[in-house]
């Protein structure tokens, strides 16, 4: 794997930072694309401190443009991407008669359309290798959640996404799978909990009652399975959407 170069998007921090140091520490050269290139200086900094190579690019990934470029300057800079984790998200949640178009539009450009701007772009630098691996970021959400329709459809198009990619690349060499995490304490669900004027620190108490394993999830959870989603031995596993939550779902 040391010859593979990743692309981890909203990897300033928390699942996306993660994973790109987990990937690193695979020993892959890692880009960390998010809105603001500057936020993805400390993970940069950790990844390179502990001997491992990145580069931080700024990019708005609902710019079809901007994506192009982004992604051509990572295989200037690291070498041809053939490692794509599309994890940038954002939410605007609301209850469907609240929610605005903008609240809507939002969440699908990032989540929707972010993920297949970037997967057409890297895809091309994994067929002329004949090799890749390409995971995408959905969300328990998907199945349904309160005030979160927009999130919710996006993260359920994800995965009809990932599945129809995983046919179309599979004889590429290329395999596409999803990650669906379930609680993940990260500062998505701190922005949650304050939505809903909860306590984080209670907020991730009652979810905890409610997951099997009896915690909430942490960013390093989603980044283990990345890894392994990312490795040579997963060259089997395609199409898959795995939920990484604690406990069953369905």
């Amino acid at each position: 794997m040391d010859a593979r170069v990743a692309i981890v998007t909203g990897a300033a921090r928390g699942i996306g930072a993660a994973v790109a140091t987990r990937l690193a520490q695979d020993g892959l050269a890692v880009a960390l694309l998010d809105l603001d290139e500057e936020s993805c200086a400390a993970p940069v900094a950790t990844i390179t401190a502990a001997g491992g190579k990145a580069l931080a690019v700024g990019v708005d990934v609902s710019d079809s443009d901007a994506v192009d470029r982004a992604v051509q300057r990572v295989a200037d800079e690291l070498g041809a991407p053939t490692v794509l984790v599309n994890n940038a998200g954002i939410l605007r949640d609301n209850l469907l008669f609240k929610m605005t178009n903008d609240d809507w539009d939002a969440v699908m450009n990032v989540h929707l359309r972010g993920t297949f701007l970037m997967s057409r772009a890297v895809q091309k630098f994994q067929t002329e290798a004949k090799w890749g691996r390409i995971v995408n970021l959905s969300s328990t959400s998907a199945l349904g959640n309160r005030g979160q329709a927009n999130y919710a459809a996006a993260k359920a198009g994800i995965q009809g996404f990932t599945k129809t990619l995983a046919i179309e690349l599979g004889k590429f060499g290329i395999t596409v799978n999803a990650i669906a995490p379930g609680f993940i304490a990260t500062d998505m669900t701190a922005a949650t909990a304050a939505r809903v004027g909860a306590d984080f620190e209670d907020f991730k108490k009652a979810a905890a009652m409610m997951i099997p394993v009896g915690r909430v999830g942490t960013p390093e959870d989603i980044a283990h399975t990345a890894s392994f989603l990312a490795g040579e031995g997963a060259g089997f596993v395609s199409g898959q959407v795995i939920y990484v939550a604690g406990g069953p779902k369905d």
